[in-house]
């Protein structure tokens, strides 16, 4: 519709400032001549755009304009209810902030809309606690003064004091330079730097935390994304032995739930799955596959076939002298 359309055009404008005709045709999905016709509409409609001729030209609004538009439609509304519906909801301590935007979402659709996008939103379910073909971790606790702080510091860039208690260690205080938070499965992680160097913190093991008014030493710029790839490419790859494994769908879980990751599933020409299983170390491995028994095998390395062969071996010794 038009008027979407013009609402997404002045909220662009005011989000991105300056831009050309060609680059709102682009992002609305519309040509260049559709564009200049609702410039005009909105001019003549007392919206302040103006055009700016030359190399690096293009449209504005002038400084200082605002308006209030909740000009939503129903399929953004219903975007925006079901992405609230999912257990995400209390990510980052957010889930009342979360609640509130939703109450202001339904009472921006018109009078008409507002029962039908709410019930449409309640036949959409993301990310359930129950799941057909695995069992869900439990959602870690995270303190609520804890996370505000955090997050504040994160937002605001500054330092960040965290007492933090590290797995099998005593908790301790430590400053850090907070870049991004992360979660994954239920679990939310810190990403910063200490002295310079990467580190990554569990928030359900920070006690307390403390913003600073210090700023934080961090780039004005990150891809989250790609931090966190680098991050857990360099733990599944640190003291970790990475196997090769062949194992049959329906024992998939069970292997998912001993490995610390799994990645790269494919399914074989004979319907058993082929992975990348990563262990702590090769006796997790061995046992892990262990209980498996005959619905998996190792494909690779060497040492972690060998070792479970050496182990079938010296079992059907101690049970095949008997008759």
């Amino acid at each position: 519709m038009r008027a979407d359309r013009l609402v997404s055009l002045v909220l662009l404008l005011r989000q991105r400032g300056r831009m050309t005709a060609g680059a709102l045709a682009r992002e609305l999905e519309v040509s260049t001549r559709t564009v200049l016709r609702d410039i005009e509409a909105l001019s003549a409609a007392g919206v302040p755009v103006y055009a700016e001729r030359g190399r690096h030209g293009g449209f504005a609004l002038l400084p200082g304009f605002r308006t209030e538009l909740t000009g939503l439609n129903q399929d953004e509304a219903l975007a925006l209810l079901t992405a609230g519906a999912g257990r995400g909801e209390q990510a980052f301590g957010l889930g009342s902030a979360l609640a509130s935007a939703m109450r202001k979402v339904v009472d921006a659709l018109p009078e008409g809309h507002r029962t039908t996008a709410s019930d449409a939103a309640r036949r959409f379910l993301v990310e359930p606690e129950t799941d057909l073909l695995s069992r869900r971790t439990a959602a870690d606790e995270v303190s609520r003064p804890a996370m505000g702080e955090i997050r504040r510091a994160v937002l605001a860039g500054h330092k960040l004091r965290l007492h933090y208690a590290a797995a099998d260690r005593e908790p301790r205080w430590r400053t850090v330079d907070p870049i991004g938070l992360v979660t994954v499965r239920d679990r939310g992680y810190l990403l910063a730097t200490r002295a310079g160097a990467d580190r990554t913190y569990r928030l359900s093991r920070v006690l307390a935390a403390e913003e600073l008014p210090q700023p934080a030493e961090r780039p004005a710029r990150v891809d989250l994304d790609e931090a966190w790839r680098e991050r857990c490419a360099r733990f599944l790859s640190s003291d970790h032995l990475t196997a090769l494994v062949r194992v049959r769908p329906e024992r998939r879980e069970e292997l998912l739930a001993t490995a610390v990751a799994v990645r790269a599933p494919e399914t074989d020409t004979d319907g058993w799955l082929r992975l990348e299983a990563t262990f702590q170390d090769l006796w997790h491995a061995e046992w892990a596959l262990w209980q498996l028994g005959t619905d998996a095998e190792a494909l690779a390395p060497e040492p972690l076939r060998a070792s479970l062969r050496d182990r079938s071996a010296a079992m059907a010794a101690r049970y095949g002298g008997r008759t």
